[in-house]
């Protein structure tokens, strides 16, 4: 068998779960545990998330470390060791166990401080799929307040992908972060943790200073990989005027009329 099967079986045992129970806590069917123990199947992505909250261990340590030989105190200071403050966040899936992407308006994110592992405050959240997106990760949305980070604009819905770990940061790329201080904030990331202790936020509106924030207190980090705005880039004078536009237009259609000729 594999490390995952064994480690599943070994800390249900650990928990004096029975296989119902822990199908229970997971919401899954019990043949399905018995199929994951016995190496038969591979838990998908939102089933690995939620054994890693249950178990109170990392998806990483579920997948490559070797529990069997380790008691609940033992597993339990794996997580305090590890440097990393995040927990293991809830997800919301479609009828075909899709992952679904649940998106934080403005008026909610006050409440995604004591909300983002529930289960059924995610339940309120909007909830929609973007077709490009990679199906090996995790995503949430995040609705962008203030004009911190110009030309994104306030409204903007910027779409992450869950880190698990804060050594995944690459220096200079925007992310989402929940931090224990701020709340939600949208930034340029740099991280000085070896050395500080601490990441570095940078605003793209240089009229706001960069600031730090200990690495304990963040609580989830999320790459920003795309976003939606209604608000349509226009044409600047410096980049294309409304008359030289127009030229190209007119010398377009003289082309197609010579093609029907």
């Amino acid at each position: 068998m594999s490390v995952i099967s064994d480690n599943i079986k070994h800390l249900r045992k650990l928990h004096g779960w029975t296989q119902g129970d822990f199908a229970d806590k997971i919401s899954i069917k019990r043949s399905l545990v018995g199929a994951y123990e016995e190496g038969r199947a591979d838990p998908r992505l939102n089933n690995l998330l939620n054994m890693s909250k249950v178990f109170g261990v990392s998806v990483d340590n579920l997948l490559t470390r070797n529990l069997t030989s380790m008691n609940i105190e033992e597993i339990e200071s794996l997580s305090s060791d590890s440097g990393d403050n995040f927990k293991v966040l809830s997800i919301t899936v479609d009828n075909e166990d899709n992952e679904l992407i649940d998106l934080i308006p403005q008026k909610a994110s006050a409440g995604y401080m004591n909300g983002y592992s529930d289960p059924s405050y995610l339940e309120e959240m909007p909830k929609f799929r973007l077709p490009n997106l990679p199906t090996n990760a995790t995503y949430r949305a995040f609705e962008i307040t203030g004009d911190s980070m110009l030309p994104i604009k306030p409204g903007t819905v910027v779409i992450g992908q869950y880190l698990e770990s804060l050594s995944e940061i690459k220096n200079g790329r925007c992310y989402v972060i929940l931090s224990k201080e701020d709340g939600i904030v949208y930034k340029r990331v740099f991280d000085y943790t070896k050395e500080h202790g601490q990441l570095f936020l940078v605003s793209d509106n240089k009229a706001y200073s960069p600031y730090k924030i200990h690495s304990s207190d963040v609580i989830e980090i999320w790459e920003a990989k795309a976003y939606i705005s209604m608000d349509i880039p226009e044409y600047t004078e410096d980049e294309m005027s409304f008359d030289k536009l127009k030229d190209i237009v007119l010398e377009l259609q003289k082309e197609v009329i010579k093609l029907r000729n």
